[in-house]
């Protein structure tokens, strides 16, 4: 795997969480338990603060990153990941919060200061635009997004799903 500092600043890696080889993460990140960092994602806390929870996973060519503090955003845009995340393929996360439980579609894109509550399924595709705040408990899609239909029983399950399936998987590669 490919941790790089930044500045002094070293990756914090959870205990049994797999990064694939050809995976790149850099500087202010810190990655929970059980987590898996797929090939060719790049997760770079270079110009601020990157935190992926427990059991969540970062797949194949995801970009993850963040916004520099300037006069119009003094903070900057973090990315928050919560625990039991689900991030497709091909996906952009640039200094947003994705709450617990939430599955991320293959190639969306979600911007700074966009929020998924908890329990939010995006369609694969969709754009989040920045500040844009997606309630929980639905299914959002487009481009831009928009909410679509309230998720079923079966759905919500489906977040748990996802995550002890690849849990299962990263530990195959461990």
């Amino acid at each position: 795997m490919s941790l790089r500092k930044y500045k002094n600043i070293h990756p914090v890696i959870g205990s049994n969480t797999f990064v694939d080889d050809s995976a790149v993460v850099i500087g202010n990140v810190e990655i929970g338990a059980d987590t898996s960092v797929w090939p060719m994602a790049v997760i770079r806390g270079d110009v601020n603060a990157i935190r992926i929870g427990a059991r969540s996973n970062i797949q194949d060519g995801t970009v993850v990153h963040v916004t520099h503090s300037h006069p119009d955003t003094p903070e900057g845009f973090a990315v928050h990941i919560g625990d039991e995340v689900t991030v497709g393929h091909q996906v952009t996360v640039h200094g947003c919060t994705i709450e617990d439980r939430c599955l991320v579609g293959i190639g969306s894109t979600i911007l700074d200061g966009a929020k998924l509550k908890k329990h939010t399924l995006l369609g694969a595709g969709s754009l989040v635009p920045p500040g844009k705040i997606l309630e929980g408990g639905y299914l959002w899609l487009g481009s831009p997004v928009k909410r679509i239909r309230a998720l079923t029983e079966k759905e919500i399950a489906w977040f748990g799903y996802s995550a002890n399936h690849y849990v299962k998987l990263k530990n195959d590669y461990l």
